[in-house]
């Protein structure tokens, strides 16, 4: 496993680096062998390290760290009118409820003073590899019980007290997850103890059906339950590869 505890919460770090951190890595590893699997959950660094990303300008930190304190202050919705404002466009296509999205489109309007959506779609450079995307799924319901179970082994485990350790640092863009910010709340007294969980929970099974939705729309993935035998699907993705 690569890139796991590789940055400190004090370093800015976004998907930009990790698609050139990624691709250096591949590179290194394909000397190794010609077959490596990359796991994971964000549907945009799995696009930036198969597809490529679009190129956007290096912008004042300053703005991200308002666009951060806006959001503890006034909110979501004061970030989701601002983009409104800004750049419909972007505002009307993606992930309006992700913080993330919001302010990474925001501080592009606002340190270029040019839409966000106007650096998007252009040509990308072709990558030295083919991919086979392979999916597992389940019924809705037994992906909500698992969220609910994996939370609460999450607090089990210490999470309150990793999240009072970092509460200094809430305003770090690294702390600005499910999980830290609804305990953030709870520091605050803003929400209970018992709230912040289930808004863990809420917000967590959320994240998922975005992800859900996000890799549906990919017509090349290979399907499976997750109760599939690992032989049918291991027979698969060698087919796959055979075809190449």
């Amino acid at each position: 496993h690569h890139f796991i505890q590789n940055r400190s919460i004090f370093e800015d770090y976004n998907v930009g680096q990790f698609e050139r951190d990624a691709l250096s890595k591949l590179d290194e590893l394909f000397l190794e062998n010609p077959v490596q699997i990359m796991v994971g959950g964000s549907g945009l660094y799995v696009d930036a390290v198969l597809k490529g990303l679009d190129y956007f300008p290096e912008v004042d930190l300053k703005i991200r760290e308002d666009l951060i304190k806006e959001l503890q202050e006034k909110g979501i919705q004061s970030l989701q009118e601002k983009l409104k404002g800004l750049d419909i466009e972007t505002y009307n296509t993606i992930a309006i409820e992700n913080p993330h999205r919001i302010m990474r489109a925001l501080e592009v309007c606002i340190g270029t003073n040019t839409p966000y959506s106007t650096f998007k779609n252009k040509p990308k450079a072709p990558r030295n590899f083919n991919s086979i995307k392979v999916g597992l799924t389940a019924d809705r319901e037994i992906i909500y019980n698992r969220i609910n179970q994996r939370v609460d082994i999450m607090i089990e485990n210490g999470l309150l007290e990793e999240a009072k350790k970092l509460y200094q640092y809430k305003n770090l863009n690294a702390l600005q997850t499910v999980g830290y910010r609804e305990l953030f709340s709870y520091f605050n007294d803003d929400f209970t103890q018992e709230f912040a969980i289930s808004e863990i929970k809420k917000n967590t099974r959320r994240f998922a059906k975005r992800q859900i939705t996000w890799f549906k729309k990919d017509l090349e993935t290979l399907w499976f339950d997750y109760k599939t035998d690992i032989k049918q699907i291991t027979a698969s993705i060698s087919d796959k590869i055979n075809s190449f």
